[in-house]
């Protein structure tokens, strides 16, 4: 079967699902280094040629870059150039108040080493508080890193468009907009797919089978409560809770599920293949250690949603409590229970310093 592939800007086209790598990182578990790596392969083989990483993503730039450069080195430099890598670009909270555009430009700089590569793909740039120093301006060195060559094009995660909208006031070319969306939070559509469209926007989303629950693992299972070592498992049981009972929950699942017994698919695939087919959707973010469940994935390419099915769907989102509010607008409350989860400065620690020397900026 063929993956879907949409072009995002001129010469720039991603695979529509996107190989996340947020399950690679720390608290998720041990990882098999690699395996991992070895199984970013047959991602790529099958298709899927887009990676999803962070500069925050303890140690997966490192090994999306032992990958492509193992690419390189077994099927030549054309192959290697086949994998878009989006990264991010996530300044410590700690460092808001009086980050420097020579810190930023180290920030990117690191993330060129670590991926071996000469130009970063896309970096989607985040600020854990707006109100703190002077992110539009602390930025705007982004622009002069493009006009460098060390990034192709830019996009932000986790923000309303009511953040993004003075980054491209000053500016700024956002071609990308990172955000959750699934059949379980539907945040985006209130005010950010209209927003989107108009400004050319594509969404790229993550958490489409909420760290798994979206399965059939899950179907007919009790109510297992918050005690996960997994810290995205926490986090998504956070977000079943907003949208409605662990009953409605069930319920979602079990339509789900109809639909995709109708289709002789898996029932994770029902759901990315709704969210694939909203307005504005560029891609799915589909998290993964390992190849194992590839070929459930890749069911998506292989069959179409009916008119009525997808009234099925909606009809039980639209029937949920929640999520309500802006795209993020839970989680960016750090002292609310999905706020005190995160991780707010993973960007430098002892063993990984950034030291950048001092850069004149006009």
């Amino acid at each position: 079967m063929n993956v879907e592939k949409i072009s995002l800007r001129k010469n720039y086209s991603i695979s529509r699902i996107i190989k996340g790598g947020w399950q690679l990182a720390g608290d998720h578990g041990d990882v098999q280094r690699r395996k991992a790596i070895g199984d970013m392969e047959i991602f790529l083989e099958a298709g899927i040629s887009t990676f999803d990483c962070a500069d925050i993503y303890v140690g997966v730039e490192e090994m999306l870059g032992e990958f492509i450069a193992s690419v390189r080195q077994k099927y030549g430099s054309s192959k290697a150039e086949e994998i878009c890598i989006h990264t991010k670009l996530v300044p410590d909270l700690t460092k808001l108040q009086d980050i420097q555009p020579n810190e930023i430009e180290a920030i990117v700089d690191r993330s060129l080493k670590r991926l071996r590569i000469d130009q970063l793909h896309l970096v989607q740039f985040f600020w854990w508080d707006l109100k703190l120093g002077k992110p539009v301006e602390a930025l705007q060195v982004l622009k002069k890193l493009q006009d460098k060559g060390k990034i192709k094009s830019l996009g932000v995660t986790n923000w309303e468009w009511f953040d993004i909208q003075p980054f491209i006031d000053s500016g700024m070319d956002i071609m990308s907009a990172q955000v959750q969306y699934s059949v379980l939070d539907h945040r985006p559509k209130l005010e950010m797919v209209p927003w989107a469209k108009e400004k050319n926007i594509s969404l790229l989303c993550y958490g489409t089978l909420a760290g798994g629950f979206i399965s059939e693992a899950w179907l007919g299972k009790e109510d297992p409560g918050f005690q996960f070592s997994n810290r995205s498992l926490v986090k998504y049981r956070l977000i079943i809770d907003e949208f409605g009972s662990w009953d409605q929950f069930q319920d979602l699942l079990r339509t789900l599920k109809e639909i995709g017994d109708w289709h002789q698919v898996a029932l994770s695939s029902v759901a990315i293949r709704y969210i694939l087919d909203q307005p504005q959707i560029g891609a799915a973010i589909v998290g993964a250690r390992y190849a194992k469940y590839l070929d459930d994935t890749l069911e998506v390419f292989r069959f179409s949603l009916t008119s009525e099915e997808h009234r099925q769907i909606k009809a039980k989102v639209d029937a949920s409590n929640g999520p309500s509010g802006p795209v993020y607008g839970l989680e960016r409350d750090r002292t609310s229970r999905h706020g005190r989860i995160m991780k707010y400065n993973l960007n430098s620690s002892p063993n990984d310093k950034i030291h950048a020397e001092k850069t004149q900026y006009d």
